[in-house]
């Protein structure tokens, strides 16, 4: 399949305002970049001096707006005709491919340099290679070239709660890894469900997303293997004593409605029911995310307070 010309965004109005500014930094995914940084941050062991902790959070979320609009700079011809993405600045003609690019390598050097000074460069490292792998790897290759892309390009928004910690210890340990890997794991499902009942958009802007390119059957099977191994790992922080039971029930709870929906979606043979689940899937996979890492929290907290045992 062709991929649609850059010509389709050939005239914008340009002059952006400082709401469209905002909209290219993508303040929604930045919210969850920031929820996780926050979660890293707060678990790691040593603590942080309060300012210190905000500068370190306000630069991966400058680094993640920045990636962004570095992003829809470079996706601007397939934003365009996708129902979804569509009324964002670019495509609108609210703003030029020119400034988006200007402001997402400002916000990217910016946050990069900034964290650097203000904590370590392991964590500076560490954002900075977020960054590219989101901008370069994910956006101007992965996504375009296989049906993988969102496995592997899953990393980068798996990276957040990583920076966060290596902001506090200078180091990558095996906890921070484990919250990559919760992300990481969580990501295929989570989008595979949006690409199953965004099929048309995907196919109309030429990108080869699993149910484009492997089908309906094959791509639900691959939703149901990755919640199975996503809600195992879920206890991993169980098994290395990084949280307690407080954790331990909610990760039960939330991890057996996330596999009931991926089943029921696995099941699912008539084409409007399929989407009604895959979209049910999609929405519940973000409160899952969020409660997961919010359970996580609770339960540090309760350990410092001694409501709970690790």
């Amino acid at each position: 399949m062709a991929f649609v010309e850059h010509s389709v965004v050939s005239v914008t109005t340009g002059g952006a305002r400082v709401e469209d500014y905002v909209a290219l930094l993508k303040p929604r995914v930045m919210s969850l970049v920031v929820f996780t940084a926050v979660i890293g941050l707060l678990l790691a062991p040593g603590g942080i001096h309060p300012a210190i902790g905000l500068i370190a959070i306000l630069c991966i979320a400058v680094g993640a707006g920045g990636s962004g609009a570095l992003n829809m700079w470079y996706d601007a011809e397939i934003d365009a005709v996708m129902s979804r993405t569509a009324n964002r600045p670019i495509p609108a003609g609210r703003a030029t491919r020119g400034e988006a690019l200007a402001l997402g390598l400002i916000c990217s050097g910016f946050s990069v340099g900034t964290l650097g000074l203000a904590t370590n460069w392991v964590a500076a490292g560490l954002l900075a290679f977020t960054i590219f792998f989101y901008a370069v790897i994910y956006t101007m290759w992965l996504k375009r070239a296989t049906p993988q892309n969102i496995v592997i390009g899953g990393a980068a928004g798996a990276f957040p709660p990583m920076i966060g910690w290596a902001a506090v210890t200078g180091d990558i340990s095996l906890p921070s890894v484990v919250l990559f890997l919760i992300i990481f794991l969580w990501t295929p499902p989570h989008f595979w469900a949006l690409a199953l009942y965004k099929q048309g958009d995907y196919a109309a802007a030429g990108i080869p997303m699993l149910p484009n390119v492997a089908g309906e059957p094959a791509t639900k099977r691959q939703i149901v293997l990755y919640s199975i191994v996503l809600v195992a790992v879920s206890f991993a922080p169980l098994a290395i004593h990084m949280s307690g039971w407080i954790y331990g029930v909610i990760a039960a709870l939330t991890g057996a409605s996330f596999l009931y929906l991926a089943v029921r979606l696995a099941i699912a043979r008539d084409g409007l029911a399929m989407k009604k689940v895959a979209r049910a899937l999609f929405t519940y996979s973000l409160s899952y995310l969020f409660v997961i890492f919010l359970a996580l929290m609770t339960d540090h907290v309760g350990q410092l307070l001694g409501w709970v045992a690790a």
